[in-house]
């Protein structure tokens, strides 16, 4: 009982937080680059355990969130008619800094080391700073402006998910989703959070008239999340299987770590951009 206290707290704090947090794109940037800066020391610090890993934990994570906030500075058109493209080339030059320095630091698997580090950078530092894309879009006269609404329903969408999935896997789950990894989830479970997350695609669409997108594109950016999340679940399962480990930390109480809190939203959201991208194009 004192456990789900815990966790109920600790998930109203978080989904408050999460929200509050796309009411100003000032308090989105700051709350989602220390977001991504704690995921990535926390990666770091998981493979760092394993039998000849090192990982320079400090310039990943410093090099995560640059890559954050220079994807801010290109995508939110602060300083319009400027070669914005030249803010990614610090980022640049650090990786290419992480992957000569292995010639010098005599390891015992350098390659161990080069995978891990670019891992932290395409699992975690590039889908957080992909938000930025969701958040800061263009009008039919070209201005970009902060836009609320589609990061957020992301993130509405993988909460309903995961709250509809576990309402109906816990009552009806019979047949298992992926048992080799992940032996919680139900084929039942993953069917009715997917039907939840429909029916709150079509309120939100009701609700705002169309707004950005109609019925069925809020359908299929509904469905997209319901796809990815779930992999992105898996996928942190499965790296959490590999290093023998249950939770990937302890920072969030109840929830585990803050990949553990996270994982869904880190296919989830590059999926969203691809998705709403190629809307674009019709």
């Amino acid at each position: 009982m004192k456990n789900f206290i815990i966790r109920t707290i600790t998930g109203v704090i978080f989904v408050a937080a999460i929200v509050a947090s796309f009411l100003r794109p000032e308090a989105m940037v700051l709350l989602f680059s220390i977001i991504t800066g704690m995921s990535i020391w926390e990666f770091t610090g998981l493979v760092n355990e394993r039998e000849h890993v090192t990982v320079n934990r400090f310039i990943c994570t410093v090099a995560g969130v640059y890559l954050f906030y220079a994807m801010t500075y290109f995508c939110s058109d602060i300083y319009a008619g400027v070669a914005k493209s030249v803010v990614f080339i610090p980022y640049l030059v650090t990786v290419i800094y992480l992957l000569i320095a292995e010639l010098y630091l005599r390891q015992d698997d350098p390659v161990q080391d080069w995978a891990y580090t670019m891992l932290s950078q395409m699992y975690i530092a590039l889908p957080f700073s992909l938000l930025n894309v969701l958040a800061f879009t263009a009008n039919s006269s070209g201005i970009v402006a902060f836009n609320t609404l589609l990061p957020l329903s992301v993130f509405v969408f993988l909460w309903v998910n995961d709250t509809g999935a576990y309402c109906v896997g816990s009552l009806l789950g019979r047949h298992k989703l992926f048992p080799r990894i992940s032996p919680g989830k139900s084929w039942e479970g993953s069917v009715g959070g997917a039907l939840f997350v429909m029916a709150a695609a079509w309120a939100i669409s009701f609700f705002l008239d169309d707004v950005m997108l109609n019925l069925y594109q809020w359908l299929g950016l509904g469905l997209v999340v319901v796809v990815f999340g779930t992999w992105g679940d898996l996928v942190e399962s499965l790296f959490k299987r590999t290093l023998g480990i249950k939770d990937s930390g302890n920072i969030l109480p109840g929830h585990g770590g803050m990949l553990d809190r996270f994982d869904s939203s880190l296919l989830a959201i590059p999926a969203a951009v691809v998705y709403l991208y190629t809307l674009s194009l019709f």
